[in-house]
């Protein structure tokens, strides 16, 4: 990979964009190479938590590479933003927990892609931001429907017709970040909440991750009606009776096993 750097350590996987030179954009390559190595991942049973970052201090990802779309017709844009589009809902869609970790500026592409994490954790140094109508353009990578999901509709037309960045404290304040921390502790706090949720049925996380994402349009009856569906199947698993059986047995150790 030119563009991305995997290490996997403890059941973590921390996948770093590591464009530097170009504040980590991303370029139609970097989105393929990501696309392939998030596959690769998904497959993995060795990984249960993708921890995503940007290389260097200064920018999680800085955007997407304007100087390869300044010359795109309306059909390569259509096209760039659907090759973001399969990863970005495989970071959102994969059985795996997906943590961005926002180091620094997280604008256009970069707050685009965050959204499509699980949770977001900020540094304090780390700045939120949809340029693109300053452009003449509009998002493209998902930023108009997962920003008003996540903040509602009046904040993100708020920051995206403005195109008025925010820094991290008011990204925490309007619900765009989970938590803020000081820079230096930035991949410390990602990885020990990642070792939070290892520490609970692996399996049991990915459906519940399954029925929040999947329930969240549907209507509530419809919804609950599903999430039923889905308590069904967990409570048939190895997982489910070693977790009983270690709370009447007040074992703090478990020994869950499925994913």
């Amino acid at each position: 990979m030119n563009n991305l750097k995997l290490e996997v350590e403890n059941e973590i996987a921390v996948l770093t964009i590591d464009r530097p030179k170009a504040l980590n954009a991303l370029n139609t390559e970097t989105l393929e190479e990501l696309n392939e190595v998030l596959t690769e991942i998904e497959g993995r049973d060795d990984v249960k938590v993708v921890i995503l970052t940007g290389s260097g201090e200064k920018s999680f990802v800085a955007g997407a590479d304007i100087a390869e779309m300044i010359n795109f017709t309306a059909p390569e844009a259509r096209a760039f933003g659907m090759r973001a589009a399969d990863p970005f809902f495989k970071l959102q869609n994969m059985r795996q927990v997906t943590i961005a970790a926002v180091n620094g500026f997280a604008l256009g592409g970069g707050c685009e892609i965050s959204m499509a994490c699980d949770i977001r954790i900020a540094s304090d140094n780390a700045v939120f931001g949809q340029p693109e109508c300053g452009l003449g353009i509009i998002p493209g990578f998902g930023g108009t429907q997962r920003l008003a999901r996540l903040v509602g509709m009046g904040r993100a037309k708020e920051i995206i017709f403005t195109c008025q960045n925010i820094d991290a404290n008011e990204a925490y304040r309007i619900g765009l970040v989970n938590k803020v921390v000081p820079q230096a502790e930035l991949m410390d706090t990602a990885k020990k909440m990642a070792s939070k949720i290892l520490r609970n049925g692996s399996y049991a996380v990915s459906i519940a991750k399954a029925a929040i994402n999947n329930g969240y349009d549907m209507d509530i009856k419809n919804a609950v009606e599903m999430e039923a569906n889905l308590f069904g199947v967990v409570n048939d698993t190895h997982d489910k009776k070693e977790g009983m059986s270690a709370f009447l047995e007040k074992r703090k150790e478990k020994n869950f096993t499925d994913f």
